[in-house]
């Protein structure tokens, strides 16, 4: 339990908004959508066609040269796997272009849990040049579990650092997906020690923990690697038409 609670208040370099300081700005993430034309992502790489190039412009030859050495240039240099589709008793959805990542799954037969998680929305500062001389990428993760069918939803708003999980806020959502009273309570952080504790214990029992926040981090590095190689493709693809 040591390694799983260690509230750090380290603050956050933020890319956008990391936390979600409110309930109703659960991951607003504008998505984009891949067109279904465009060529696979773990597809053999093909090289431009000469008679393409024929009939571009001296730019637009230049621009699909450059953008066909990139995308060979990042699918053979540390290139992206197959993304997995299970981790431990979870199911991972994950849709092309969108830029968060759900995991369902059952702790019991009357509980569901499902976990949305961010792609990396910010980073620690340099704290210390000897232990993090890169800093910490951050993905903020939701919780939501589910007690039976239209019962209410007890939700955690959390941290995921490469191999540390921070609880930052919990709520009780009723059926309708509103809070249960408009008093959302106080910030973790500040409840009694054994509180905090137990309620890591409580997400750890079911499989949100630690080990989950380093499979959701290698997880988003290789689909952070996928979606720039498909976006190279689908940019290439609009320059050649």
């Amino acid at each position: 339990m040591v390694g799983i609670i260690q509230t750090s208040k380290r603050p956050l370099i933020s890319l956008s908004k990391t936390l979600i300081p409110h309930l109703h700005q659960r991951f607003a993430l504008p998505t984009t959508k891949i067109i279904s034309k465009s060529p696979p992502i773990f597809a053999t790489n093909s090289t431009f066609s000469t008679s393409t190039l024929q009939h571009k412009s001296p730019f637009e030859s230049n621009l699909i040269r450059m953008l066909t050495n990139e995308i060979e240039f990042d699918s053979d240099y540390a290139p992206p796997h197959q993304p997995e589709k299970k981790f431990n008793a979870f199911m991972v959805e994950d849709r092309p272009g969108e830029q968060f990542v759900t995991l369902m799954g059952r702790s019991t037969i009357d509980e569901k849990i499902k976990i949305e998680a961010t792609m990396f929305d910010g980073v620690s500062p340099n704290m210390d040049d000897d232990n993090e001389p890169d800093g910490q990428l951050h993905i903020s993760v939701l919780v939501d579990i589910l007690k039976g069918d239209g019962g209410d939803i007890l939700e955690f708003v959390c941290s995921a650092w490469p191999e540390r999980l921070e609880i930052q806020k919990l709520y009780v959502i009723g059926q309708g997906g509103t809070l249960t009273r408009p008093y959302t309570g106080p910030d973790f952080g500040v409840l009694d020690k054994k509180i905090q504790s137990a309620m890591y214990e409580f997400l750890n029992a079911r499989g949100i923990n630690n080990d989950l926040c380093l499979f959701l981090h290698k997880y988003v590095w290789n689909k952070d690697k996928v979606e720039h190689i498909q976006c190279l493709k689908l940019l290439k693809s609009y320059v050649e038409r």
